[in-house]
């Protein structure tokens, strides 16, 4: 049947690529993943939602609130159960790293379990009240879709990295109703160069998953509420911009030192243990920290300043305003850890959604106290979303989605010069201390991040040492002499030979020129062994180096080839910078192609 199956494959492939050129056929498939996002989307929101709502509302029984706090923990436990009994002998990976890590060293490659495995896990985590947000796994799932259906039809590199960022702005676009949104993050976050055709296949497939999405969910993630800004309060945005872009290198520091310490417990039970009590009891004390978060914000911008205490330990309180703003401030904080224990503890979910949380709870706790000082009265809902915008803007360095995501989910285009002030002056903060990014961080620190500043580095980066090995030499023994071995040196077609003894390790190296000239008598040898005849090469690179490295060793004495060895300093071969040039010229010509 499968075999069936690839076959009718084969036969409409050759029937489109003699019918339909590839940019025409890159439009179409571009419909495909945008009506694929939209309807993943809707489904992750209604699967989320609709669990949500049947632990909280549906369920009648007198102790349910006795575990009501347990929910977080039973959420990531069955989303580690679900991904160890599901997908096994595959990975479940969470955030928008490892979509940027496809396209960096994957070709593009995406494994098809994450079109449904990312719902049902991020549906499971966040609607048992996991701190998360559900943008970054719908965005995963979209672009499993378009890198799945690229490799389907036997598309190149470029085409199935377009289709990929297609799925991933499909994926955005419906998670929030924002074709621009996910267009612009799209360009932003994973298509870093881009030339004007790419925008096309990204703006049907934007476009398409936020109609599905309206149609099928029609709910919108905020309430249109914007109001018009004043020029006096021009300062107190820039000031919030500078107070956010601070906070965001607070999270991105604190986001690794999370990771590294769940990272020391082995046991995957131990971190949802771990993750799930503490998130409890953070759940406890600060009750919004209950899923997603955006209600919270949601009353914020109606105007219900006071309902983030209420429900609390504090409720008694709420109409104490400097306990109020205190009480979120708190919850801020509080948030950072509540959403990296979800996700480091097995959780499914992403930084995206709590982004926006942290950024209007901040923007709430800046206005609301400014205003308590009686000197000035701002408007603080413009302000919760101008510091949605800027957390945005600084955590994943990504500015332009900051400001249109916020003006489309909000109505808020009257607010653009306060939405780009707040997020460029937090990006530049957060660009001036951390070169990169929360998503890019990681694969900076290995090698592995595409990068367009850097060109050269980048594209030695994506080198493996062993696509340049070269092993086509004559080898040499130690106890040989020329004489034995005249016609094989008289017939390669290499200038140096390796001298390697019995048990593979590296005695030496000997040039053409030296064997040939006591060869033909211009110099005594032809009787002494290889082992007094050997040369020292002028450095050896392991092969755990990296190419950076490489090229650092042959610039520094400038030779043109190397002998590679491992850990025993056994020969493996050797690497010329003719092979390094050729494979690099190959990569730059992939990555002018990427965009194409």
């Amino acid at each position: 049947m499968l075999l069936n199956f690839s076959e009718k494959l084969e036969l409409v492939n050759k029937w489109r690529m003699q019918r339909i050129s590839n940019r025409n056929f890159l439009v179409i498939l571009a419909f495909i993943v945008g009506i694929a996002g939209g309807l993943a989307g809707s489904l992750l929101k209604l699967m989320t939602h609709s669990i949500a709502k049947f632990l909280q509302d549906d369920i009648d029984w007198h102790y349910k609130y006795s575990i009501y706090l347990f929910f977080p923990l039973i959420g990531i436990f069955l989303s580690v159960l679900f991904v160890r009994k599901f997908i096994r002998g595959k990975k479940l990976e969470h955030g928008i790293t490892p979509i940027i890590y496809a396209i960096s060293r994957r070709s593009s490659k995406i494994d098809g379990h994450h079109v449904y495995s990312q719902i049902v896990t991020s549906a499971i985590t966040v609607g048992f009240g996991g701190s998360c947000g559900l943008e970054a796994p719908i965005a995963f799932s979209g672009s499993a879709i378009g890198s799945n259906i690229g490799r389907i039809f036997g598309l190149s590199y470029k085409e199935v990295t377009m289709l990929l960022a297609c799925g991933a702005a499909a994926g955005i676009a419906g998670a929030f109703n924002s074709p621009v949104a996910g267009m612009i993050f799209a360009i932003e976050i994973l298509l870093p160069e881009f030339s004007i055709p790419a925008f096309i296949p990204l703006l049907i497939s934007s476009a398409l998953s936020a109609v599905i999405s309206r149609i099928l969910y029609a709910e919108p993630l905020f309430h249109p509420i914007a109001t018009d800004w004043e020029v006096g309060g021009i300062v107190f945005y820039i000031l919030l911009g500078g107070l956010v872009g601070l906070y965001t290198i607070y999270f991105s520091k604190v986001s690794q030192l999370v990771k590294n310490w769940f990272g020391k417990i082995q046991n995957p039970y131990n971190r949802v243990w771990l993750s799930g009590i503490s998130l409890g009891v953070m759940i406890f004390i600060f009750p919004a920290l209950y899923g997603e978060g955006y209600l919270a914000i949601q009353n914020m911008l109606d105007g219900h300043f006071n309902a983030i205490v209420k429900n609390s330990l504090f409720v008694e309180y709420r109409d104490m305003a400097w306990v109020v703003v205190l009480y979120t401030v708190l919850t801020l904080f509080a948030k950072s850890f509540a959403s990296l224990f979800t996700l480091s503890g097995g959780g499914n979910g992403g930084v995206f959604g709590p982004s926006l949380v942290m950024g209007g709870m901040l923007g709430f706790a800046f206005a609301y106290g400014v205003n308590l000082t009686g000197f000035v009265q701002l408007n603080v809902p413009n302000f919760v979303m101008a510091g949605m915008a800027g957390a945005l803007a600084g955590i994943m360095h990504a500015p332009l989605t900051g400001i249109f995501l916020i003006a489309e989910i909000t109505g808020g285009y009257t607010l653009m010069v306060p939405l780009m002030l707040v997020a460029s002056i937090s990006y530049f903060i957060n660009r001036g201390a951390l070169k990169y990014s929360i998503y890019t961080q990681v694969l900076a620190e290995s090698g592995d991040l595409l990068s367009y500043e850097d060109k050269d580095r980048t594209v030695l980066s994506m080198m493996k040492l062993r696509y340049v090995l070269e092993t086509n030499f004559v080898v040499l023994r130690p106890q040989e002499t020329p004489t034995d071995r005249q016609s094989d040196i008289i017939h390669s077609k290499r200038n140096i030979f390796p001298i390697v003894d019995e048990k593979g390790k590296l005695v030496g190296v000997i040039y053409s020129e030296r064997l040939f000239s006591i060869l033909l008598g211009e110099e005594e040898g032809r009787d002494q062994t290889f082992e007094s005849l050997a040369q020292r090469p002028a450095d050896l690179i392991m092969e755990s180096e990296n190419m950076e490295d490489v090229m650092v060793k042959m610039n520094k004495d400038d030779v043109w080839i190397l002998p590679v060895v491992n850990q025993e300093y056994q020969y493996l071969g050797f690497v010329s910078k003719s092979s390094v040039f050729n494979k690099y010229r190959g990569l730059l010509i992939r990555q002018g192609q990427y965009l194409e």
